[in-house]
């Protein structure tokens, strides 16, 4: 295993469509350490999520469900518990609350629990979780945010006085989550990624996910900085972090 921990984005988006048996065939081929793919329940007849008996599907959002036909959640949890992928960690990410229990039984049909880190934006999930499975490690995820708002020049000006608000916050407030048991990982934009975060999420045990990164220069960055892992789009560019 590299100095950090090699995370496929939706197995590897960039090579073959996410959250597919191809994109996780294409991560494991990279020489990822563990494999990051969404879950969402399905729409109910009232054209909303449906947390309680809609079918949990593999999708990042209901644009990428209406787009294809995705993976059951059972579906893509019996691919990844092939031989193939024993080695491999997993990271579910929950991108709504609501459908926690139903997540925690299907990784236990498939023994999959040691190997897992659930992940989400909703501290109420993680705490859900928790009482649920106590084996299962847990990662929060910050920000929350449906698109990047520094894309965007009528947004830029806002969104960065935000971001610098975080990254002064975001230390303490991470150590604090994880000395109090609410999680065991903090899964953070590049952008809030600072050496004080590095060192408070140290000094309490905590492991740091840094997403979405997808040029070798930032990767080689974060891995100086000390984060415990690097999620990709594009697997390869470990390798050519590397040389």
């Amino acid at each position: 295993m590299s100095a950090v921990k090699r995370v496929g984005h939706k197995g590897a988006d960039l090579l073959a469509p996410g959250n597919s048996p191809a994109s996780f065939d294409a991560a494991l081929a990279a020489g990822v350490d563990m494999i990051e793919f969404d879950v969402l329940p399905a729409l109910g007849g009232d054209g909303r999520p449906d947390a309680v008996r809609g079918e949990l599907l593999l999708a990042h959002d209901y644009d990428d469900i209406a787009a294809r036909t995705p993976l059951t959640l059972d579906e893509g949890l019996a691919y990844l518990a092939t031989p193939p992928f024993d080695a491999i960690e997993l990271d579910v990410d929950l991108k709504i609350p609501g459908y926690e229990q139903r997540v925690v039984e299907a990784l236990r049909a498939h023994g999959l629990v040691e190997r897992t880190l659930i992940s989400t934006t909703y501290p109420e999930s993680l705490a859900r979780i928790r009482s649920l499975e106590p084996r299962l490690a847990l990662g929060w995820s910050v920000p929350r945010a449906r698109r990047d708002y520094t894309q965007s020049l009528l947004s830029l000006g806002p969104a960065l006085a935000i971001l610098e608000l975080m990254r002064r916050t975001l230390p303490s407030r991470a150590a604090s989550a994880v000395r109090a048991g609410r999680c065991d990982a903090v899964m953070v934009h590049w952008r809030l990624v600072t050496p004080r975060l590095v060192r408070s999420l140290g000094d309490v045990g905590g492991e740091l996910y840094v997403w979405t990164v997808d040029d070798a220069p930032r990767i080689r960055a974060l891995e100086r900085l000390g984060v415990t892992g690097v999620i990709t789009n594009d697997p390869r560019l470990f390798a050519a972090a590397a040389t």
